[in-house]
C-alpha cells in the first residue's frame, strides 16, 4: 500500500484525491492545504467545490482520505503532487509563488525516494529550472533520492461526461525512470495515460490546448462585433457553419473568457516566448486584447440599448443574470461577469444580480448582495443582461417579465431581446 500527499485542495487537488482514494490502493491520501478553515471543513465532511458532494467526501474519508495543514505529514508520503494555483501578477507576468512554497515544503519534509509531480499549469521549463533545483538542494540526486515529473491537470469543473478517471493524462518525467514511475502512479486510477518525451513537451502541450481555445474564442468574439455592425446574426452564422461535418469546430461568442485556464494559461506561453526569444507571440496577444475587451463591449452595447429607449446608463437599473464563468456551477474564477459589473457601477448604473449559485458578489472592493426575488428584480430593471445561462433560469418567464434583455449567450429570441 502507498501514501500520497496532494498539495492544494481546490478544484484540481480535491478531485485528484478522490480519484486516488476510490482506487482502494492507497493506505493514506493526504490533502494538504494552508487554509485551516478548508482543512477543518474537509475533515468534517464539508466540500467547498461543485464537483464533489459532501456524501462523496464522506466516502473518500472512509477510504483513507484526510486533510492536513501540518507540513510534517508530507514525510508519510512516497508520492507528492503539486496542485496549487498559478495566477498572473497585475503586470501579466506569471506568479509562481504558490509553486515555490509547495515545492519548498516538500523539499523540507519529504522522505528519500519520493516521487514529486507538478500539475500546476506553468511555462515550459518550470519543472527543470525551478522545481528540480529546489529538490536537489542539500545534495539530493534525481532518480536516487527523488523522482520528478510534470503532468498537466485537465479538470473541467461541472463537466458531467469527463471526470479525472476517463480524461487522458499526459505525463513527462525529468528522466526515463521518473517518467516510468509517474506513469505507474496515474495508471492506478486513470484509464488512458499518455507518455511525453520530457517535462517541457508536457508543459507546452497544456498551454497549446488552452491557447487554441483562447484564440478561437477571440476569433468568434471579434466576428460577433463585426456581424453586429453588418446586421448579421452571428449565432445563425455559427449554426450554419457547424453543419459542415469536417474542418470546422464551433466556438461561441460571449461577454469574455473566464475560469482558471483560458484567461491565464496562454499568457504563460506568451511570457516565456518574450523572455527567451525576445519577440511576441502575436496570436496570443491579439486574442488577449479581443477577449479582455469584451466586458467593455457588452457595457457599450447596453448603453446603446438604453439610449434607444431614451434612457441613460447612469442611474439606470441594470440586472445581471449569471455571475459564474460556466453554467450551473458556483465557480467565479476570472469570470467576465465580474468586470461587466465593475464597469457598470463605474458608469453610474444601479447594478444588481441574480444567480442561484452566488449569494454575494465580490470583485476588487466591489460587494453586491444577490437579489432574492427574481420577479421583483426583473420588474424593476430597465435592462436585463443574460451573462450566464444557468439551467435554473426559466427563460420564457424571464423574457415575459423583462422590459428589454441583452442576451450574450444567444439563447433567446423575442421582440424585447437584443442578442450579442
Amino acid at each position: 500500500m502507498v501514501n500520497t500527499v496532494i498539495m492544494g485542495q481546490g478544484y484540481v487537488g480535491l478531485p485528484l484525491a478522490q480519484g486516488l482514494a476510490n482506487t482502494g490502493k492507497q493506505k493514506l491520501v493526504l490533502g494538504f492545504d494552508v487554509f485551516e478553515r478548508v482543512v477543518n471543513n474537509l475533515n468534517a465532511g464539508i466540500s467547498h467545490i461543485d464537483d464533489i458532494s459532501d456524501a462523496e467526501l464522506a466516502t473518500m474519508i472512509g477510504q483513507g482520505y484526510r486533510a492536513t495543514s501540518d507540513a510534517k505529514d508530507i514525510a508519510h508520503a512516497n508520492t507528492a503532487v503539486i496542485c496549487v494555483p498559478t495566477p498572473l501578477y497585475e503586470t501579466g507576468e506569471p506568479d509562481l509563488s504558490y509553486v515555490v512554497a509547495a515545492t519548498q515544503l516538500i523539499a523540507d519534509n519529504m522522505s528519500p525516494g519520493t516521487l514529486v509531480i507538478l500539475e500546476s499549469t506553468t511555462y515550459p521549463g518550470t519543472t527543470e529550472e525551478l522545481v528540480r533545483p529546489m529538490l536537489e538542494k542539500g545534495g539530493r540526486v534525481l532518480d536516487k533520492d527523488f523522482y520528478l515529473a510534470f503532468s498537466p491537470e485537465r479538470i473541467d469543473p461541472g463537466n458531467k461526461n469527463f471526470k479525472i478517471t476517463n480524461t487522458p493524462k499526459i505525463v513527462g518525467g525529468s528522466s526515463e525512470e521518473s517518467t516510468k514511475r509517474a506513469l505507474a502512479f496515474y495508471e492506478q486510477f486513470i484509464e488512458t495515460v499518455v507518455s511525453a518525451v520530457g517535462t517541457r513537451e508536457a508543459e507546452t502541450a497544456k498551454l497549446l490546448e488552452n491557447t487554441y481555445r483562447h484564440i478561437n474564442i477571440a476569433l468568434i468574439n471579434e466576428m460577433a462585433m463585426l456581424c453586429n455592425e453588418l446586421g448579421i446574426d452571428v449565432w445563425e452564422v455559427v449554426r450554419l457553419a457547424s453543419s459542415k461535418p469536417y474542418g470546422f469546430q464551433a466556438f461561441y461568442p460571449g461577454p469574455g473568457v473566464g475560469g482558471h485556464c483560458i484567461p491565464v494559461d496562454p499568457n504563460y506561453l506568451s511570457y516565456e516566448v518574450r523572455r527567451r526569444l525576445g519577440r511576441p507571440f502575436r496570436f496570443i496577444e491579439m486574442a488577449t486584447d479581443v477577449n479582455t475587451g469584451m466586458p467593455a463591449y457588452v457595457v457599450g452595447r447596453v448603453q446603446n440599448i438604453l439610449n434607444d429607449h431614451s434612457k441613460s446608463l447612469r442611474g439606470a437599473n441594470v440586472l445581471l443574470l449569471g455571475m459564474t464563468y460556466k453554467p450551473d456551477i458556483a465557480d467565479m474564477r476570472e469570470s467576465p461577469s465580474a468586470e461587466v459589473a465593475k464597469q457598470l457601477v463605474e458608469k453610474g448604473a444601479i447594478t444588481k444580480f441574480y444567480d442561484p449559485h452566488v449569494e454575494v458578489f465580490k470583485h476588487h472592493g466591489l460587494v453586491i448582495d444577490g437579489e432574492k426575488n427574481l420577479d421583483a428584480a426583473l420588474k424593476a430593471a430597465d435592462v436585463v443582461i443574460l451573462l450566464q445561462n444557468h439551467k435554473a433560469y426559466d427563460l420564457d418567464d424571464i423574457v415575459k417579465k423583462s422590459k428589454v434583455i441583452f442576451d450574450t449567450r444567444g439563447v433567446l429570441r423575442a421582440p424585447n431581446v437584443v442578442r450579442l
